[in-house]
């Protein structure tokens, strides 16, 4: 494997990296709409929800974890890249540019991020249901009262 391709390597897990997180932010948002958008209360559906949410969050982080590793492992293929005689001109003018632009995150901040969003997800989940319980609950006594 040549410079450029350990590169291109790097990007396209870089990419991969991308996509699990945006996949996470469109998973909350959908979640946070889901419940923003029911109107009865539903303990078995909000423990579902809850429980599956985990499940994904769980599962997203541990793809997180491994692209990680898998773009921390090309950046140190890459720092370490002896070029042959052909390409060393190329390797030696693009390594100053490039190579120190590659820093990526350690992943203890990146897991305590996701960590933390899934606890103020599920905090929220919870939130909307409590909420649509206490309306029920007043809606009920008014309606005990009209009587």
């Amino acid at each position: 494997m040549n410079y450029a391709e350990l590169v291109k390597l790097y990007f396209e897990r870089s990419n991969a990296l991308q996509w699990y997180w945006t996949i996470y932010v469109l998973v909350i948002g959908g979640l946070l709409a889901f419940s923003s958008l029911r109107k009865r209360e539903d303990l078995l559906t909000a423990l579902l929800v809850t429980l599956l949410y985990a499940l994904f969050a769980y599962k997203n982080l541990g793809a997180i974890h491994d692209v990680t590793d898998q773009r921390t492992a090309v950046r140190s293929a890459i720092g370490e890249y002896a070029p042959g005689s052909t390409e060393a001109a190329e390797v030696q003018r693009l390594r100053p540019g490039l190579e120190p632009t590659l820093d990526a995150p350690a992943y203890g901040g990146i897991r305590n991020f996701h960590v933390t969003c899934d606890v103020l997800t599920i905090a929220a989940l919870w939130a909307m249901e409590w909420r649509r319980r206490r309306l029920s609950n007043e809606s009920r006594k008014t309606a005990v009262r009209a009587e």
